[in-house]
């Protein structure tokens, strides 16, 4: 288990031991707001870009469903006719090529997992740069048109200047023990949440109903009794990821015809093509790989399904490689839309392979077999999108 690991899991249980972490604690508190104060008093100057600007990020480390909302607004603009673009920091890509504007054909290693994964999914204009200016300016060259941009996870990023906020709170996770890193799994103080719109992200058994009002479940799950204030408006503001159906990592007939194309010597004929979808997972036993922020979620949505999950966490942007497979047999494999980015392109890596050096094409079939992907999508209320629809009428972009 990586040191990452074993805190988020610390995190996650609350262990009695972070708190001799405390005076850490302190330290990042005063740093932290130390630089925000410099930008807001005028200490250091923050890039303003020529157009209004959305920020959507989280108060805590670890994932809250960000890159499922941002595909989910892009997808509502461009159906209103707006022209979004998206920035990123491209966290786990090559920071020394960067600024890059990011492509379908773009890889997780040169921009990031989770912008490879938001343009495959929406084609949406997207350039990534830990240095936020360079990002826009990068992306406004390429597409002067563009009308809103969408910052992914800055709202820590003070010399972005922006227009709107949204920070999205997952509610079944709550704010553990309420204390900044390392202590806890904070970024900044809930006060924080007082300054932007809070997208409450909710799960089915957290999802209010007349007869369970949103504030009570806020108790329950330990949030600040300030966040219960305008229960209405924490009840309208919600987001949930939906899952689809399981699909193949790559599609049956993506591989077989090229692996029978160089099965020299008829393996896989006398051992017969393993029909993909009789390996689909079905209320059965499932290896789960998740290198998410939050692996929980993913592990329980699949129980949810009904399968029987063996949990395997690794950290946030691991750098998965094909080896890391090679432990996990018997079982089908499941991954999220994040990791399967880049199990793609190793897949497709050992396909290559394979066609210089046809060996093993049966074992290389029955593995890709068994991968296989639970795509999710975010439900936003419809209160989101009014409120969207004000915040940009406002900063004069209506829909």
């Amino acid at each position: 288990m990586s040191l990452e690991t074993g805190i988020t899991q610390a995190w996650q249980r609350q262990a009695w031991w972070l708190w001799l972490l405390w005076p850490l604690s302190g330290l990042f508190a005063l740093i932290s707001r130390l630089r925000q104060l410099s930008y807001q008093r005028g200490w250091r100057q923050q890039y303003r870009a020529p157009v209004p600007v959305l920020v959507i990020g989280n108060i805590t480390v670890g994932g809250s469903g960000k890159t499922p909302l941002i595909m989910a607004l892009v997808t509502h603009l461009h159906s209103r006719g707006l022209k979004v673009g998206v920035i990123s920091r491209g966290y786990g890509g090559d920071e020394a090529a960067m600024p890059l504007l990011v492509t379908p054909q773009s890889l997780p290693s040169q921009v990031g997992d989770e912008p490879c994964l938001i343009v495959a999914q929406t084609q949406v204009p997207m350039a990534v740069c830990p240095n936020r200016q360079q990002a826009i300016e990068t992306l406004l060259t390429a597409h002067p048109d563009i009308q809103l941009i969408i910052a992914d996870d800055g709202l820590q990023h003070y010399a972005l200047a922006r227009d709107i906020e949204w920070i999205v709170v997952d509610a079944s996770r709550g704010f553990g023990n309420q204390q900044l890193l390392p202590t806890g799994f904070l970024r900044e103080p809930i006060s924080r949440l007082k300054d932007a719109t809070v997208i409450w992200h909710q799960t089915p058994d957290t999802v209010a109903s007349k007869d369970k009002p949103v504030a009570t479940q806020h108790k329950r799950q330990n949030l600040p009794t300030y966040a219960q204030v305008d229960s209405h408006l924490a009840n309208a503001l919600t987001m949930q990821l939906q899952p689809s159906a399981l699909t193949p990592l790559l599609p049956a007939e993506d591989y077989l015809p090229l692996l029978k194309q160089q099965d020299r010597e008829g393996m896989l004929d006398s051992a017969g093509i393993q029909d993909v979808t009789s390996a689909k997972p079905d209320k059965a036993t499932v290896h789960a790989i998740s290198g998410i922020g939050y692996p929980q979620r993913f592990f329980t949505t699949l129980r949810n399904l009904g399968l029987t999950v063996i949990e395997h966490p690794y950290p946030d942007h691991h750098a998965f490689t094909w080896t890391d497979l090679s432990r996990y047999s018997e079982y089908p494999i499941v991954m999220t839309s994040k990791d399967a980015i880049k199990f793609r392109v190793l897949a497709e890596q050992q396909l290559q392979q394979m066609l210089a050096e046809p060996l093993q094409q049966q074992a290389l079939s029955a593995l890709l077999a068994r991968l296989w992907v639970l795509p999710v999508e975010a439900q936003l209320s419809t209160a989101c999108y009014e409120t969207l629809q004000r915040q940009l009428k406002a900063v004069g972009l209506p829909l």
